[in-house]
C-alpha cells in the first residue's frame, strides 16, 4: 500500500488556461498555462468580489495570463492584490497587474528562508521570487475589507516561511495557496520551508471553520478541515516510515527515499529527498534522530534510541 492511499486525491481539473470559471458566488478563477510536475495543470489565480475586486496570486511573469486576468475584470476596478507566497509561479505576475490597475499589494512579506543557511547550502534558488515586496505587510488575523467582501490573513508557514492563506468567513472559504492541494501533497524543501511549521499550520487550518479550500493548483476541496486531517495523518505516516527505515541502521536520504517513496515519478525524486530532509530536521530538533553536525541533504542519519 502506498502512503498516499490514505488521502482522497482529486486530479480531475479540466479547466483550460485563460477560461474564467466562477467556482463559488463572488469567486472566479483562471488557470495559467504553466503545467508541470510541481504545478499540475498550472497556477490558479482567483478574482474575489464584483465591481471592486481583489486578485489573489497573479501567477508567474506571463503576459498572456496577466491579460486573461485583466480581460476577466474588464469594466471592474481591481483595488487589491493578495499573494499567498513568493514562489516564481505565484508572485512574479504582480508587477504586470499592479502597473495596469494601480492596485495595492498585500502579503506576509518578502521571501526569506525558514532557518539559517548551513555551510555549503545555496542561499537562493531559481524557484524563489526574491524581488517581491508587498505594499502592505499583513499579520495573522488582519482583516482587509472592500465592497461586498472581506479577507482575513491567516499565517501558514511551512511550504515557505512567508506563506499566508486568506479566509473569507462569509463564504466559508479559504484561499490556501500551496499549503493544501487536492491533487497532491505539498512539497516542503528546507531551508525554504520547514516541516515543523508546515504541520503546525495544517493543525491551525484543521481547527478553523472554513469548509471550501481554494488552492494554488488543482481543484477546490469541499471539506477542507477534514482534508487537512488526512494530510496530517499522511505526514505522520511518512515520519513513521522514515523511522522504520532507521531501525534497520543509519541511512542517507537517497536510501530513505527508495524505501519510503515506492513508484515515485522520477522527476520528483529530488523533491522527495528534500521532503525527507524536512522530516529529519524536525526529528533531529525533537531529539529522536541524530546526525553529525546540522541536518543537510548529504548527511547520514541514525536513531538516538530504540523506538518504543
Amino acid at each position: 500500500m502506498s502512503l498516499n492511499d490514505d488521502i482522497p486525491f482529486n486530479r480531475n481539473f479540466p479547466l483550460n488556461p485563460g477560461v474564467v470559471d466562477e467556482v463559488a458566488p463572488g469567486i472566479r478563477r483562471i488557470v495559467c498555462n504553466n503545467p508541470g510536475p510541481f504545478t499540475f495543470t498550472g497556477t490558479v489565480s482567483y478574482i474575489v468580489g464584483r465591481g471592486h475586486v481583489a486578485i489573489i496570486d497573479p501567477g508567474p511573469d506571463d503576459a498572456v495570463h496577466a491579460q486573461a486576468l485583466l480581460d476577466a475584470v474588464r469594466g471592474e476596478t481591481v483595488t487589491h492584490i493578495f499573494v499567498t507566497h513568493t514562489h516564481r509561479d505565484h508572485s512574479p505576475g504582480v508587477p504586470l497587474i499592479k502597473q495596469a490597475t494601480g492596485a495595492t499589494v498585500y502579503a506576509e512579506g518578502p521571501h526569506r528562508a525558514a532557518r539559517p543557511i548551513h555551510a555549503g547550502e545555496p542561499n537562493r534558488t531559481e524557484s524563489d521570487d526574491w524581488d517581491f515586496r508587498p505594499d502592505v505587510h499583513l499579520r495573522d488575523g488582519d482583516v482587509i475589507s472592500s465592497d461586498g467582501w472581506n479577507l482575513e490573513a491567516v499565517t501558514t508557514p511551512g511550504h515557505t516561511a512567508n506563506h499566508m492563506a486568506f479566509a473569507w468567513p462569509g463564504r466559508s472559504a479559504m484561499f490556501v495557496g500551496d499549503h493544501v492541494m487536492a491533487w497532491s501533497t505539498t512539497i516542503v524543501v528546507p531551508p525554504d520551508g520547514a516541516m515543523i511549521d508546515y504541520m503546525a499550520s495544517l493543525e491551525k487550518l484543521a481547527a478553523r471553520p472554513e469548509q471550501l479550500y481554494l488552492s494554488g493548483h488543482g481543484p477546490e476541496i469541499q471539506q477542507g478541515p477534514r482534508f487537512a486531517q488526512f494530510l496530517i495523518r499522511h505526514r505522520k505516516a511518512r515520519e513513521a516510515s522514515i523511522l522504520h527505515r532507521l531501525t534497520k541502521g543509519e541511512a542517507d536520504i537517497p536510501s530513505i527515499v527508495r524505501s519510503s517513496y515506492i513508484g515515485i515519478d522520477p522527476r520528483l525524486i529530488g523533491a522527495a529527498g528534500y521532503s525527507v530532509l524536512a522530516h529529519l530536521e524536525d526529528l533531529v530538533e525533537r531529539g529522536i534522530v541524530a546526525t553529525d553536525g546540522p541536518p543537510t541533504i548529504d548527511k547520514t542519519y541514525r536513531l538516538l534510541a530504540p523506538l518504543g
